[in-house]
């Protein structure tokens, strides 16, 4: 399909965008690193991620969650700001979201929580964004991906909005990641565990020096991995400066409240007590912490108070121990490896009651440890097994036969719907249904259970 003569349609562009590899539904792994193409598209479109200063993210697990409390505190604090974040849940467009920001004279927000609200580029943006990149890219050497089409597009608008800040959550590992054409000023490391091994590993250490090549010289690294040996492999960076957890920043206290947490957080430059997070998640009190000291690194100093709660307080993460139903209890949450689970399983007990019986609807991608994802997340007495919407997808059967060898009442349906209503219909009204495995898993249910709510 060629860019037509009229303005494109959303139509279009979705259809133009499919007839590009998918390297995150293909699984694929790279045959030659390169940047070139990437670099050449940007160049092309005017270099949209020099328009304004980069906060970049990668690690294993958290970088959604880390994304979206940077991109509200960054807003709470009066700027406009755009995020990047992937893989959508439901549709394309959530991948890039704007938030206009508001300040008051003092540089602080204070509009209310309305005006923190994310939104994504609407189908109209997107389908002349999309067209944008696709007249450049007869003049690439050769196909752009999936993922880098959607990555130059996220730049090419927050260019176009005039973002003050971008928050940049890359794909997968770091130095090859499309999204590395942009030099963050802050770089940030979630944490480093064994994921896409087959194509970034196949060690943590390689892992993690694939993740360090975000990092460009005279940035501020702000790394939450606090395994020796890893962490040595982001001190050998070109960063000026590096903020550590545990030595420079952290949640000193991290409890569980009504309706999420409540967090006390230090940064190098102040303390923050009692902020209360409207999330469910010991891990996201550490997601917090380093998403603020992310915030502080990028003015370079501490944020008050008031724009602290309010960002925090608006907080919404679809898919993140969301809770999206009630009597049963339904818990969404996208842990796809064996450390997303291990903190989910916990999570699920502290914040919903350990001794509560669960339904686990559980669909996973090729690459992962069936038995090993289900034994973290804690024991189940039932689990229903789909495959997860995905060329990737590990078949329903492996899923389902990995619970039965833990000792797990375990059976199978053909799809994500049809497992949520199985789920559903076996659950009582004291259990808890977990919909997890796949952040894939996860988008195809939400729509599912909306669904139920409005009957």
């Amino acid at each position: 399909m060629t860019p037509p003569e009229r303005a494109w349609t959303y139509a279009d562009a979705l259809a133009w965008l499919d007839e590009h590899v998918n390297l995150e539904a293909s699984g694929v792994g790279r045959t030659r690193p390169t940047l070139d193409r990437m670099r050449r598209a940007a160049t092309l479109l005017g270099d949209p991620q020099g328009a304004a200063p980069v906060i970049h993210l990668t690690g294993t697990n958290g970088k959604g969650s880390t994304t979206r409390m940077i991109g509200a505190l960054l807003a709470a604090r009066g700027l406009s700001v755009g995020t990047y974040t992937s893989p959508d849940l439901e549709r394309v467009n959530e991948r890039l979201a704007w938030s206009s920001g508001h300040a008051d004279a003092g540089g602080r927000g204070g509009a209310g929580p309305g005006h923190l609200r994310f939104q994504p580029i609407d189908d109209e943006a997107f389908a002349e964004t999309l067209g944008a990149v696709a007249a450049v890219e007869p003049l690439v050497e050769g196909r752009l991906s999936r993922f880098e089409i959607l990555t130059a597009a996220a730049f090419r608008w927050f260019a176009d909005v005039a973002v003050d800040a971008a928050v940049v959550e890359v794909g997968m590992g770091g130095s090859w990641d499309a999204t590395n054409v942009a030099d963050g000023v802050v770089a940030v490391v979630t944490n480093v565990s064994l994921d896409h091994a087959e194509v970034i590993g196949p060690t943590e250490a390689d892992i993690a020096r694939e993740k360090a090549g975000i990092v460009k010289p005279g940035s501020t690294l702000v790394l939450g991995e606090t395994d020796p040996s890893l962490a040595a492999v982001f001190r050998d960076t070109a960063a000026a400066t590096i903020w550590e957890r545990g030595a420079d920043f952290g949640a000193t206290s991290n409890r569980v409240a009504h309706g999420g947490r409540v967090v006390t957080l230090r940064t190098p430059s102040a303390t923050y007590e009692d902020v209360f997070l409207p999330v469910h998640g010991a891990h996201q009190g550490d997601n917090a912490a380093l998403a603020l000291a992310a915030a502080e690194a990028f003015f370079d100093a501490p944020l008050s108070e008031d724009v602290v709660v309010e960002a925090f307080g608006s907080l919404r993460l679809p898919g993140r121990m969301e809770v999206v139903g009630r009597q049963p209890l339904v818990v969404l949450d996208g842990a796809h490896n064996v450390a997303g689970a291990r903190v989910v399983g916990p999570a699920v007990a502290e914040a919903f009651g350990a001794d509560r019986p669960r339904v686990v609807v559980a669909g996973m991608l090729r690459g992962r440890d069936p038995a090993a994802v289900l034994e973290a997340l804690g024991p189940a007495r039932l689990v229903v097994a789909c495959p997860a919407p995905s060329p990737r997808s590990l078949p329903a059967a492996e899923v389902a036969a990995a619970a039965r060898s833990l000792g797990m009442d375990a059976r199978e349906e053909g799809s994500v719907d049809a497992a949520v209503h199985a789920a559903l219909a076996a659950a009582g009204d004291d259990d808890v249904v977990l919909v997890t495995g796949s952040l894939y898993v996860v988008g195809a249910a939400r729509p599912v259970l909306r669904r139920r709510t409005r009957q």
